[in-house]
């Protein structure tokens, strides 16, 4: 069985030949080098997961990866320019996510989503089978999520910043914003113990019912903006969509929808008034 790094590689160089310039392209060189950061990045949260017996290691490690992409693209996109450091202060943001993923998940054991897999597979063999389902599965994704601060990394035109590039600054710096705020109220909420099995239906939660998703979405669309403007920047769109799909219908929302719809009092009325994604004012 091929070595993961040879199969993200093949993968990458197969839609890098796709693009003009082929993999000699300075396009081409920052895919590859952002795919093998990645790689040896998925390889050691693996060996991490296998040792503590918790493959949820690798959500902690989400945010974090397009740091790593950032940075990738800050030292070799060809020099530190005002658009590279823009996006490298973009991808900071993925440091935030880790810590609060980290701080949230400290000492409360492997997710169940991966505790019901391992139970599937059979604890003999879910150690290597995680390693395809789970970490080669996230870090193609990161891959492609991270193509506008690839694309956006590897040109040099325009030249400066322009408009787009702060209207997507201010566009990321409002998703964070509700994110984090999201997060914020969330973390306050669940910390008092007289809420526990109730629902969150205060602040930004009662506008929407995945209000941090829904701030995770815009800044993507943020850096999006900022990368669409430079050459081959059409394909930096593909970022923002896939997150969006990945948050709206994919492991985001439906997943956590299911797990409330079980846990929480009070839930059908609280979806009868909360719009699911997009803040809204609340339904009487």
């Amino acid at each position: 069985m091929p070595p993961y790094e040879v199969i993200m590689l093949d993968f990458v160089r197969s839609l890098v030949e796709a693009v003009p310039g082929g993999p000699a392209s300075g396009l081409g060189t920052l895919m590859l080098s952002a795919a093998a950061a990645i790689a040896a990045m998925q390889v050691l949260v693996w060996v991490g997961s296998v040792v503590r017996t918790d493959a949820s290691l690798v959500d902690r490690f989400w945010g974090p990866g397009f740091t790593l992409v950032g940075t990738v693209v800050l030292l070799y996109g060809g020099g530190v320019d005002a658009r590279r450091l823009l996006l490298f202060v973009m991808s900071l943001w993925g440091l935030r996510l880790g810590y609060h993923l980290t701080r949230r998940n400290w000492g409360e054991g492997e997710d169940l989503r991966y505790q019901k897999m391992r139970r599937h597979w059979g604890e003999d063999r879910f150690w290597w089978i995680s390693f395809f389902t789970v970490y080669v599965l996230q870090g193609v994704l990161m891959w492609l999520v991270a193509l506008p601060l690839m694309i956006g990394g590897q040109s040099d035109v325009p030249v400066g910043l322009t408009w787009l590039d702060w209207l997507g600054l201010a566009v990321w710096a409002m998703g964070l914003g509700i994110e984090a705020l999201a997060d914020l109220q969330l973390r306050r909420f669940v910390s008092d113990p007289s809420n526990k099995g109730q629902v969150m239906d205060r602040g930004l939660w009662s506008w929407s019912r995945h209000p941090n998703y829904f701030g995770n979405a815009v800044l993507w669309w943020g850096i999006g903006l900022v990368a669409v403007q430079t050459q081959f920047g059409g394909a930096a769109l593909i970022g923002p969509l896939v997150m969006n799909w990945l948050l709206r219908f994919f492991s985001g929302v439906p997943i956590l929808e299911r797990h409330m719809a079980r846990t929480k009092d009070g839930w059908e009325d609280y979806c009868r008034r909360t719009n699911i994604f997009v803040p809204l004012p609340p339904k009487s």
